[in-house]
Formats: C-alpha cells, sequence, structure tokens
C-alpha cells in the first residue's frame, strides 16, 4: 500500500547529517550528558581492571613469579595474606564504584531521553498544529501519530540505549585489547583470529534482522490503519454484517507481523550461539597455547587466568553490536521519517508584515477562482502552468494539450455588508464549503481576492482572522472532558455566566439542566453518549460564547431532527442579530429569512437575490425550492411529477 511506503525503507545505521541534527536536542541538557558520558568512561576503566587484579593476586601472591612489577606494587603489602585481602576490598570497591557509575549513566540518560521525548513530540505536535488543512488531505492520520508516538520512541531507544551502549562498548573492546596485548601479544592474536567468521557471521545476521525489522515495521502500520480504519467504521461493519471478512482480512495482516517477528526470533536463535561457539574455541585456542606457554615458562598463570577473563569479556560487546546496529537502523530511519515531516512548510502562513481590518465585517470575494489539485495560473486562457525543471515556483508557457484545471469556484464575485445575513445554496459539489474553506484561508485562491473589511485575508495574521470567525459545521465535533470545556475550549476569558448565557440562547440550558452534572458534565469521545441534535445545540453555544464578529453555519440543520431544527432556527434568530452572518443549507426552510441568497451551480454565482426574488425569477433557486416543496403541492394519492433539473 502506497501509505506504507515510508516505513520499508530502513535506510542507513548510521547518517551524519540526522545524527548531527540529532544530538542539537541534547544541548539543553549537556550538563547531564556529560555526567552520562564520564560515568561510562569511569565505569569501563573499573571493569577493564577486574581481570587485572587476578593476574596481580595470582602472580604476586597465589604462583609467585620472581622479579614481577605491577603499578599497584606501592600500595600492596609484600604478606600474602594481607596483599590478598588488600587486593580483595580494591576489586570491590571496583565493583561499588562501577555500580554508582552504572546508577548516574543509566538516570541522566534515561531523563535526558525523556526530556528529548517530550521536546521532540511537543515539536511535532506544534508543527501539525500550523498545517494547512490540504496537508491532513495528503496526508494520513495514522502515519502522523506514528510519527510522533512509535518514531519519536524508536528515538529514544537510541538515545538511551543504542547511542550510550556503543560508546561503552568501543571504550570497553579499546581498553581490552590494550591491555591484553600489552601482556602477551601471541595470546591477543590468537583471540582475535576468530573475528572473521564472526564478522561473516554478523554480516549474514544483520541482512536476516534487517529485512525482518522491515517487514515488522510494515505490518504494524497496516495492522494500526487497519485497526483505526475498521474500528471507526464498526457501526457499518456490523451494519452489513461484514465482521466475519474483516476479521479474516485482519488475521492476514497480523499473520504477516507474526512470521515476520519469527524469522526475526530465528535469526537472533542461531547468531548468539554461534558467537558463543567461536567464542569458547578463542578461549579454548588460549587455554591450549597459554597452558603450553605457563609449560614452558614464557608466560604466567596469572596472565592466563586473566586472559581467559578478558577474551569472554572480548566478545559480549561484539554480540551487543548487531542488535544496537538494529537500533541505529531504525532511529535513523525513524529520525528522516520525523525530520521529512517537521521540514514540510506550512503552505498557509501569517504574512511578515500584517494588516488588521477596521471593520464590522464586510465579506468580499473579487472574481476568485479555485482548484484544489492545481498550480496557480493565470485562468483567463484556460490552461495551467507547468513548473520550469529545476526551477521551482517558476512558470514557463503552457504546452498546448495542457487540460483545463478541474476548477472549484469559477469568477465568483459577492460582497456581503456588515449586519447582513446571507444563505449560500446550491446542489452538492456546487462549491459551497469551499466558499467558507476560503474565508478562513485553509486554502488560498488561484485568482483573484477574497477580503474582510477591505483587507484582503492572505495580509491578515491567521489567529487574528480566525478569531473574527464563529463556526457551526455539519458534523459536530466534542472533545473529551465536559459540556463546559467543550462550549470554552479553553479561552480564558470566557466566564462561566457567558457559557450560561450562550446555552440559554441557542436552547441549550434545558437540555443541560437535565444532566446530573449540568455543565460539568462529562463527555465522551467524540460525544458519543449525545444526540446528533444536541451536540449541534454544544456547537451552537461554543460558536456564540466565543463573541465572533462573523458567524458561518455550514449546514448545521441537515442532520438534526425537525424539533430539533425549530429549536435551533429560533436560536438562529438570536445568533444573528447584530453580526455579519453566512448560511450553508439544502433545506431552503432555513435560509427564507436571509437578507440575501447567493445561488451556485458548477462553481459559479448564477443567481443572487432575496427568497421572492429569486422565485420570482423561476431560475435555479425557484428548480430547487420545487424539487423541494413539490411533494406538499400534489394531492394526497397522486403522484408527484419531477420538476426539471437545476442542472438544466
Amino acid at each position: 500500500m502506497a501509505s506504507h511506503h515510508e516505513e520499508e525503507v530502513l535506510g542507513k545505521a548510521y547518517d551524519s547529517r540526522l545524527m548531527k541534527r540529532l544530538i542539537t536536542y541534547l544541548r539543553p541538557y549537556k550538563w547531564q550528558t556529560g555526567i552520562a558520558l564520564s560515568s561510562i568512561l569511569l565505569k569501563v576503566g573499573a571493569d577493564v581492571l577486574g581481570p587485572y587484579l587476578t593476574h596481580v593476586v595470582i602472580d604476586r601472591y597465589l604462583a609467585p613469579v620472581p622479579g614481577l612489577r605491577t603499578p599497584l606494587d606501592f600500595f600492596l603489602s609484600y604478606k600474602p595474606l594481607v596483599g590478598i585481602a588488600e587486593i580483595a576490598a580494591l576489586g570491590v570497591g571496583l565493583l561499588t564504584f562501577s555500580f554508582l557509575l552504572e546508577y548516574l549513566q543509566t538516570y541522566f540518560m534515561q531523563w535526558t531521553g525523556q526530556m528529548v521525548m517530550f521536546d521532540l513530540r511537543s515539536q511535532i505536535f506544534r508543527h501539525l498544529q500550523r498545517m494547512h488543512i490540504g496537508f491532513y488531505d495528503k496526508n494520513p492520520v495514522g502515519r502522523l501519530v506514528t510519527r510522533v508516538t512509535s518514531d519519536v520512541d524508536a528515538l529514544n531507544e537510541m538515545f538511551t540505549s543504542g547511542m550510550i551502549s556503543i560508546f561503552e562498548d568501543v571504550f570497553v573492546l579499546v581498553g581490552i585489547v590494550w591491555l591484553m596485548l600489552r601482556m602477551n601479544r601471541n595470546l591477543a592474536l590468537i583471540t582475535f583470529a576468530v573475528l572473521p567468521f564472526i564478522a561473516i557471521a554478523t554480516k549474514i545476521f544483520r541482512d536476516k534482522v534487517r529485512d525482518s525489522y522491515r517487514r515488522i515495521r510494515v505490518a504494524i502500520a497496516r495492522i494500526n490503519g487497519y485497526l483505526q480504519e475498521h474500528v471507526s467504521g464498526m457501526v457499518v461493519l456490523q451494519l452489513f454484517n461484514r465482521e466475519e471478512r474483516a476479521f479474516d482480512k485482519f488475521s492476514e495482516v497480523n499473520a504477516t507481523h507474526m512470521e515476520a517477528f519469527k524469522d526475526a526470533i530465528m535469526a537472533h536463535a542461531v547468531y548468539y550461539p554461534i558467537v558463543e561457539i567461536l567464542s569458547s574455541i578463542a578461549i579454548a585456542c588460549v587455554i591450549w597455547f597459554g597452558g603450553n606457554d605457563v609449560i614452558r615458562n614464557t608466560t604466567t598463570i596469572g596472565v592466563l587466568a586473566a586472559f581467559i577473563q578478558y577474551a569472554q569479556r572480548f566478545f559480549r560487546p561484539i554480540q551487543d553490536f548487531s542488535e544496537k546496529y538494529n537500533i541505529l537502523q531504525s532511529a535513523m530511519a525513524s529520525s528522516e521519517r520525523v525530520f521529512k515531516l517537521l521540514d514540510t512548510s506550512p503552505e498557509i502562513t501569517s504574512p511578515a508584515v500584517t494588516k488588521t481590518p477596521d471593520g464590522a465585517g464586510r465579506i468580499e470575494f473579487d472574481h476568485v477562482w479555485f482548484a484544489y489539485r492545481t498550480m496557480p495560473a493565470d485562468p483567463g486562457n484556460g490552461h495551467v502552468g507547468i513548473a520550469a525543471p529545476g526551477r521551482p515556483g517558476r512558470l514557463e508557457e503552457p504546452a498546448a494539450a495542457t487540460p483545463e484545471p478541474d476548477w472549484v469556484l469559477r469568477d465568483v464575485s459577492f460582497a456581503i455588508e456588515p449586519g447582513q445575513t446571507v444563505a449560500i445554496v446550491g446542489h452538492t459539489g456546487a462549491g459551497k464549503t469551499t466558499i467558507i474553506s476560503l474565508l478562513m484561508r485553509f486554502y488560498d485562491v488561484q485568482k483573484g481576492a477574497v477580503r474582510i473589511d477591505g483587507v484582503d485575508v492572505k495580509e491578515m495574521d491567521l489567529a487574528d482572522l480566525r478569531h473574527r470567525f464563529g463556526v457551526v459545521l455539519q458534523d459536530p465535533f466534542l472533545f473529551t472532558g465536559t459540556v463546559e470545556g467543550n462550549i470554552r475550549l479553553g479561552t480564558s476569558w470566557i466566564e462561566d455566566a457567558d457559557i450560561q448565557k450562550a446555552a440559554a440562547d441557542v436552547n441549550l440550558a434545558d437540555f443541560v439542566q437535565t444532566l446530573p452534572g449540568g455543565f460539568k458534565e462529562e463527555v465522551r469521545e467524540r460525544g458519543s453518549t449525545l444526540s446528533t441534535g444536541q451536540k449541534q445545540l454544544i456547537s451552537f453555544a461554543r460558536a456564540l460564547a466565543h463573541a465572533p464578529r462573523i458567524l458561518i453555519l455550514d449546514e448545521a440543520t441537515s442532520s438534526v431532527d425537525t424539533e430539533t431544527e425549530f429549536r435551533v432556527r429560533d436560536a438562529l434568530n438570536r445568533m444573528v442579530e447584530g453580526r455579519t452572518s453566512v448560511v450553508i443549507a439544502h433545506r431552503l426552510s432555513t435560509v427564507q429569512r436571509a437578507d440575501r441568497i447567493i445561488v451556485m451551480h458548477k462553481g459559479q454565482v448564477r443567481e443572487m437575490g432575496t427568497h421572492q426574488e429569486l422565485l420570482a425569477q423561476r431560475g435555479i433557486y425557484y428548480k430547487l425550492y420545487q424539487l423541494q416543496y413539490k411533494d406538499q403541492e400534489v394531492a394526497v394519492g397522486s403522484r408527484p411529477q419531477v420538476t426539471a433539473s437545476a442542472d438544466d
């Protein structure tokens, strides 16, 4: 599926460009990161010294080697029992010190990782809030949620486990190799002899696991997308008895995830025993050749014992590298997806220099042309510009065969005076809702201008522009919280009295009084416990409580019953008083009292006037009116005659 292509690509395990950008998120926490890194360095030193103490205690006290000199001679007693006790105490001290350092490293890196996750998720969510509405038309919600959750989790794992562990493993390997070469070069080379075989096994393991993890990510993305879609559409699923088919499809996707995970488990199950066998062979070689050297007195028992311990510790970081490779690879892929999202610039932004309208809410559409899927062009010639190769934003002369864009609005011009109530009617797809989207600048027009009190909306601050509007949509959206919270929406200056007055004005107060908690009554996700009419009344109260200069009602009564529509219509009379109002409706009964009615047809303004004037013209509005009310005019029992379509 196309929506999962981003999940399929894992990319490189290390990308310096991405890593530099990720490191910038650690800058606010440089002291905590510094403490963690310092703890790692000191802990590595404490861990590497352990086997060396074994060498000293054996060659100095248990099997004394004449003329042996060690850096610890200055601190150790010549008496065997006392010296062994001192070394034992030093070993315990190193273990305690190592424990303290591990605590500091773990605490500060986990703390830093959580802060980085917090900052990154906040940045992504803030960025998503700034994106224009058209961005969400092209990006599935499930993919965006994955960026904020799974991808940020992968980056946190890299910061807290992957990157730090790699540093620790590298330092441990360097320390062990240095000490082994310093103690006995021949035994060190014997230990390293199995490394080519481990490298081959690691390469095969890495490729297998990489493929498995890629399939796991794709399967998880499909599971999330499938669940989101089918849980949201559960009503339709059950209504058409599609449970078994949906379950079978989910089982297929789930099985793909299981098989991919089983392949990853198999790779781990084979790889780690292979590394254990090779490391055991290396240790056996150390014992064999080292034992011969001890017999020939070319090395000591203490050196041999220390080498065995170092060899055991030497292969652990190598095993970890393979696991950390997968963490890094996943983190690099996640960071690329996250930064791709963050680098996507909003197409709709406030200008650097803004203008503030000074008026009561006059709306003007001046020869507006708009299409959702086209590049800016001059609609007068009927062609769309072609982007010049390598020069984004510049246009060459259009080819003769360039198709005309799918214009949603065509040369739309009208004005709404302050305090007027204007209705916009027309068939589905005529461009009514698009007018509202352009008015609030969810999209920018390709040609013409939309003005509020004489100021082009492109020249206004977005927050100031949208603050002027109160909008009630066809499908009311309620958030989890309370009735009061859904009306206030966090606006600090709205008092409780304002909420109560708004509820009374839209005939919501009677319903709220019947609730056990009143305005404090809990509202579940999307208002699932409320009827459509109740949710719509709350949306009306929300719009009114914010005291907008311009009120927009987009099919606000199309999904309510007749009784609720009468209550809403009564509320509308109070809501439109003293403010500019735009009403979009299919039901002509809700727009008959409008000061002016604009009739849209195929993206154009075809008629304007009052209800009676439009009926007298016997045009498109008259035909729409006839279609809706013909059944009331024919005699009971007779078959109604279908009037001519408004498309004629």
